[in-house]
């Protein structure tokens, strides 16, 4: 079966291999229902809320969650997708990564920004995400919204939105996509 991460999982040269699918596409969209009306509680004002899903992985959850919000309160939240490839602790320890493009088309600064991702692992992602975003304002605030929390953090980042926290083991991978999550293995590609 292919799933839009299989592709992004190859270029790291590893092939994702499905063991089981842990969340069906109903769950997912019933938790990212649920994350949407947590945002809403948190922040009463959304219409100083942005979403920015890291790409590539958050950009479909970024979406998602912004239909939720505008669902749920009326309003329309903007959204944008962040590439972080050049602000990652790894690049020397890997090859560079092909980038995707930062699509950001309003100020960040007095906003509360959503950083939205698909899995949360070591932290190292979002602490990319979090040097990126300097460039692009200064936001009043910075929140985590990801769809799994697997654990394993390497550094001190905690989502303040968690879809399913699914813990695993090192040698564990997860796809999460709106189709689903699975739990599988990295395989030579």
């Amino acid at each position: 079966m292919e799933h839009e991460g299989d592709a992004r999982t190859r270029e790291r040269g590893a092939a994702f291999v499905a063991k089981s699918q842990l969340l069906s596409d109903a769950d997912v969209g019933r938790a990212l229902t649920r994350m949407a009306h947590e945002i809403v509680e948190r922040n009463h004002d959304v219409s100083r809320v942005s979403l920015i899903g890291l790409q590539t992985g958050g950009g479909p959850f970024a979406a998602r969650l912004a239909t939720a919000l505008t669902e749920i309160t009326g309003d329309a939240v903007p959204v944008g997708l962040l590439d972080v490839s050049f602000y990652r602790d790894d690049l020397s320890l890997n090859p560079v990564p092909r980038s995707s493009s930062t699509v950001i088309d309003h100020d960040l600064t007095e906003r509360t920004v959503v950083l939205v991702d698909d899995v949360l692992f070591t932290g190292r992602t979002i602490r990319a995400a979090l040097n990126a975003l300097t460039d692009w304002g200064r936001p009043r605030a910075v929140q985590l919204a990801v769809l799994v929390d697997r654990g394993h953090r390497e550094l001190p980042i905690r989502p303040d939105y968690v879809g399913k926290n699914l813990p695993t083991s090192l040698d564990e991978a997860i796809l999460a996509t709106l189709e689903g999550v699975w739990i599988g293995s990295r395989g030579a590609s």
